[in-house]
């Protein structure tokens, strides 16, 4: 009984492999047959159960974590997860995920996707923000322009992303409201006009920074710049 009512929520997989992206990312591949076929636009995420579905009290826990999709074949899909030495849930998750272990996760779902009609595409963000990129430069149609500015702590953070990203490096100065990614964008030589979309995800208020740069100070209109809060410092859920 349990079984049916979790495949009316949830699609059952098992991890096939983990292998390291950079010095803090973890690509973690999940397969199996209920994973094949799912509708899937670059930019998209899952949620994912960290937990034993059948622990005690394991619902009342909020254990869904979200994570976007690195890549996805039709088959297998690939997760990146950022290991950053802290002990929330989902951390706890990513460091002892193991080859053969069951997951039960949501399909890709979210409306943080490309718009690949757009003159010119804009990517800011933070590691958390890497891994939909990732999938979205991949699609860009081609011959599309774009700019991309994406701040890591370290180059050994860097993950693979197609050229043409500009790297910032904050070099142990704290992710949180992050001016340093603010005035990488400022330096940008943006169009000032035409059909544009940026993509701006990462910590909330570092987000909700660089918007109002790019319409305040920009003036680009505000239904092109889609924006993506993956975590905040202190916020239940986002860890």
């Amino acid at each position: 009984m349990k079984g049916r009512v979790l495949n009316l929520i949830f699609e059952r997989g098992e991890v096939e492999f983990i292998q390291p992206l950079a010095k803090r990312m973890r690509r973690i591949r999940l397969t199996g047959p209920a994973l094949k076929g799912l509708d899937y636009i670059p930019g998209q995420h899952i949620r994912l159960h960290v937990n034993d579905l059948f622990a005690p009290l394991t619902w009342r826990k909020g254990l869904l974590r979200t994570y976007s999709v690195w890549a996805y074949d039709g088959e297998a899909l690939d997760l990146c997860v950022l290991t950053h030495g802290g002990d929330g849930p989902g951390e706890q998750w990513a460091r002892e995920a193991k080859a053969g272990q069951e997951v039960w996760l949501t399909k890709p779902e979210g409306s943080f996707v490309l718009r690949p009609d757009a003159g010119h595409h804009l990517f800011v963000g933070d590691e958390t923000a890497a891994v939909p990129f990732g999938p979205m430069l991949r699609a860009l149609p081609e011959g599309a322009g774009f700019d991309a500015v994406v701040e890591v702590d370290t180059p050994d953070d860097q993950i693979p992303l197609p050229e043409g990203v500009t790297w910032c490096h904050r070099d142990g100065a704290s992710a949180a409201r992050s001016t340093s990614l603010v005035e990488a964008v400022r330096r940008l030589d943006l169009p000032g006009e035409g059909d544009r979309a940026a993509y701006v995800a990462g910590e909330a208020l570092t987000v909700q920074a660089v918007r109002d740069h790019l319409v305040r100070e920009r003036g680009w209109p505000r239904r092109s710049v889609l924006t993506k809060p993956f975590w905040t410092p202190g916020k239940r859920g986002m860890d």
